[in-house]
């Protein structure tokens, strides 16, 4: 069979396959969970460590594990890790390999086609990292210059659309990973590394002179972070946004706010000193699933 044909036809199953998921199914009989996990999307889903995945996002993907436990009835269920990036993490949810994904990912109205989002637990602003020896204050001031990002990135498309629309000419280099775009600032092959203020945050407190580097510049959009899941799976929704909601009810995810966000976390024992905004406290009153506006 032609190739192309071959492919349109794995393609017009995909909806097929999408409504028949079965996630608490799929991990019953499998006797497993696949976590995602980020390396470096500090404090939300990072590694401490070979294989040791830890943070904001990881602590919440356990408790909704301690949920599916009870309700598959599964007490000896493992969890087993999948590590993915900015490029994969969508089509690996999508397809199946990857049953829960709580990093740093955006939830919006375009990844909505391909997978589900669970209620947002996380708002974020991307801005600018710079060095402060570099002069560099506001996005006008990278006209003609380096600027890296995280390729697969909402940031990404961002900074080209901004780019073009105030002639900025800006010659935006695609990073890996978050640790990869914070490498080319650190090593001058980039003026700025432009993602999500907090996961700057991150990277700043773990850096080796963090006093050397400054988070600067207007947001240049708001994000919602949100779990993501297989779409047209309503059980497993309900399981994963009543865990949330419960945690947000009863005072558990606050606990977990402030051992991530206002206390020191590793390597570094750091601490981000982060309260929490008062977006994100609404939230917690009303939970919801729908991007930022």
């Amino acid at each position: 069979m032609n190739l192309f044909l071959l492919r349109g036809f794995f393609l017009c199953l995909l909806p097929v396959m999408s409504a028949s998921a079965d996630t608490l199914g799929k991990i019953s009989e499998r006797g497993s969970m696949v976590l995602a996990y980020r390396e470096s999307s500090v404090p939300f889903s990072y590694l401490d460590g070979p294989g040791k995945p830890i943070g904001f996002g990881v602590d919440i993907a356990h408790k909704i594990a301690d949920a599916v436990r009870q309700a598959t009835g599964k007490k000896e269920m493992r969890i087993d890790y999948q590590a993915v990036t900015s490029q994969n993490r969508v089509p690996l949810v999508a397809n199946g390999s990857v049953d829960l994904e709580c990093g740093s990912t955006t939830n919006n109205a375009l990844r909505a086609k391909d997978v589900a989002f669970a209620v947002n637990y996380f708002y974020a602003s991307s801005r600018l990292l710079v060095k402060k020896s570099g002069g560099v204050h506001k996005l006008a001031d990278l006209a003609g210059k380096a600027v890296a990002t995280t390729t697969g990135t909402t940031t990404f498309g961002q900074l080209r659309k901004l780019s073009l629309e105030k002639n900025l000419n800006l010659n935006v280099i695609p990073a890996k990973d978050h640790a990869d775009g914070f490498l080319l600032l650190e090593s001058g092959r980039a003026q700025a590394f432009a993602m999500d203020d907090i996961l700057l945050a991150g990277l700043m407190l773990n850096a080796k002179n963090p006093d050397d580097y400054a988070i600067v510049g207007e947001p240049l959009q708001v994000e919602a972070y949100a779990c993501m899941l297989r779409k047209e799976d309503p059980a497993f929704k309900k399981l994963v946004d009543g865990t949330l909601s419960a945690m947000m009810k009863s005072g558990e995810f606050e606990k977990l706010y402030k051992k991530w966000f206002m206390s020191p976390i590793p390597p570094r024992q750091r601490s981000l000193a982060l309260p929490m905004s008062d977006r994100l406290r609404e939230h917690l009153k009303s939970p919801t699933d729908q991007p930022a506006s």
